[in-house]
């Protein structure tokens, strides 16, 4: 563990508050403490931010935003390349440290570090795609078009499940828009917050660039509801619950800021007569005990037909008995332990709900009796319409349901608040690609024959109804982060009226 610090530059105790590569630390502010959930030992520290140094970062960050606008778009694209070049030379500790304080296997932990190389080399070719279009004026000798202007300050609270991937996907892009940002971590995972923001002051030391990238913690969410209410932050992208994506996009939208919420999901797989469960299985394991079901896009529902149903049911409780539960560390772990406590107590309620129900839970659910946030992933069948379904319960406990037709499976599906990702297992053309038509999922997702998660940078990540409507990551994704101006210039000598209207003075 202590080599893993010593190459990311983390010490005992870590300055929080970063503007680009210089820091604040006031040393009368509380800490907060990185745990391994794989132990309960504290990792090390970091410095909260005071409400004084927090001021200090919004006003140092509008004031460079003045100069990093006017930096042209290819130039901020190097800059991110410099960043994923350094990130790929960090990527082992980067993903070890990831492993270490939120608790994903180290294949995860690396995963998501590629993730943000990944984007970063997006980010890059996308610094001269910043495309505005051309239309045709109804007035004789006029041109008119569009183009995109940074927003400013881009407010990024992130989620600690994912506590590096996500930022990158809101940062990366958001600054060869133009703009500036700044971060705050989740204080479950404030470890990687700085570690990040090392990396990327080293990758910027020497290019003469005004600071871009600024970073606080709050170990008691006071700042952060600062920061959602401060009309100096032009966009604030929050990724957490629905319950409090709700509130934050209220606060925000009360004073007329940008909001990009990607919030809760209650993910299905629909796995229909025609499945070929050697691709469906895989995918469903994967999905529902990947980074110990701590996903947005993890799969909690398998709506299976009635026809398959005990097939299934025998061949996943098979396929759970199997998972390799321990060190996220070691390479023959399939599922680390939970954040905290408070995860393990959801899972263990879940389980209760499932069988006050009259449902029946088939395996796991139960706690390991050793240190650390560990309980075995379990597998329930339960009915699409009870609470405890109709609710993310953030952990490793899938249910099976069954259905007799594609069209319940499909109204299941789409029965819930949430409606981020889901897919299908068929070999049937006509099946998928209706399930993929308007009569189909209503998801910022829908796959075929591949699982809810795993989603490539390359497309635009989000979901509908309660998951917020946002999007990250490619695709248009990057005019989330800038604003559209519409242009007309008269180069006649006269002025015509639009709409052939006449005002004669």
């Amino acid at each position: 563990m202590q080599s893993i610090l010593k190459q990311l530059g983390l010490g005992a105790v870590n300055p929080g508050t970063w503007h680009g590569a210089a820091s604040y630390e006031d040393s009368s502010a509380p800490l907060i403490e990185s745990v391994n959930p794989t132990t309960g030992d504290v990792i090390a520290s970091v410095r909260s931010t005071t409400p004084a140094e927090y001021d200090a970062l919004i006003r140092e960050a509008r004031e460079s935003f003045m100069t990093w606008r006017m930096t042209p778009a290819p130039i901020r694209g190097n800059a991110v390349r410099l960043i994923g070049n350094a990130l790929r030379d960090n990527k082992d500790a980067l993903g070890s440290l990831v492993t270490l304080e939120m608790g994903k296997i180290k294949a995860e932990g690396d995963g998501e570090v590629q993730e943000m190389i990944d984007i970063a080399d997006f980010a890059v070719g996308q610094s001269r795609m910043l495309y505005g279009k051309t239309m045709h004026s109804e007035r004789p000798l006029h041109r008119m078009y569009e183009q995109w202007h940074p927003l400013g300050v881009v407010g990024t609270i992130s989620a600690f499940n994912f506590p590096v991937a996500v930022y990158s996907w809101n940062a990366l892009i958001a600054a060869i828009c133009g703009n500036v940002i700044v971060w705050k971590p989740s204080p479950k995972t404030a470890l990687c917050g700085v570690a990040v923001q090392k990396i990327i002051n080293e990758a910027l030391a020497g290019e003469d660039l005004p600071p871009v990238f600024f970073l606080f913690n709050d170990g008691s969410n006071q700042l952060a509801q600062t920061f959602v209410e401060d009309e100096r932050v032009n966009l604030v992208s929050f990724t957490g619950s629905c319950a409090v994506g709700k509130k934050v996009g209220e606060r925000v939208s009360a004073r007329m800021g940008k909001v990009l919420l990607e919030l809760g999901g209650n993910n299905a797989i629909i796995v229909d007569e025609e499945a070929n469960l050697d691709l469906a299985v895989p995918s469903i394991v994967f999905g529902s005990v990947g980074t110990a079901g701590q996903r947005c896009t993890t799969t909690r529902r398998v709506l299976v037909h009635e026809s398959r149903f005990d097939e299934l049911k025998n061949v996943l409780v098979n396929a759970y008995s199997q998972v390799r539960i321990g060190d996220p560390l070691d390479p023959e772990t399939l599922m680390g332990p939970l954040i905290d406590e408070s995860a393990i107590e959801r899972v263990e309620a879940a389980c209760t709900a499932v069988r006050e129900a009259g449902g029946e839970v088939l395996c796991g659910g139960e706690r390991l009796d050793r240190s650390g946030n560990f309980i075995t992933p379990a597998i329930a069948v339960a009915q699409n319409d009870w609470d405890i379904v109709q609710t993310e319960t953030f952990g490793p406990i899938l249910y099976l349901i069954p259905y007799s037709s594609l069209d319940e499976a499909i109204a299941m599906q789409n029965g819930v608040v949430q409606g981020l990702s889901s897919a299908i297992f068929t070999d049937n053309l006509q099946k998928a690609e209706y399930f993929l038509s308007h009569s189909g999922s209503d998801c910022g997702i829908a796959n075929v024959n591949i699982g809810t998660s795993g989603a490539e940078i390359g497309g635009a990540f989000g979901g509908e109804k309660e998951t917020g409507g946002g999007r990250e990551a490619g695709s248009d994704a990057w005019q989330a982060y800038m604003r559209r101006q519409t242009n007309t210039i008269n180069w006649s000598t006269e002025l015509p009226l639009a709409q052939g209207i006449s005002f004669d003075l």
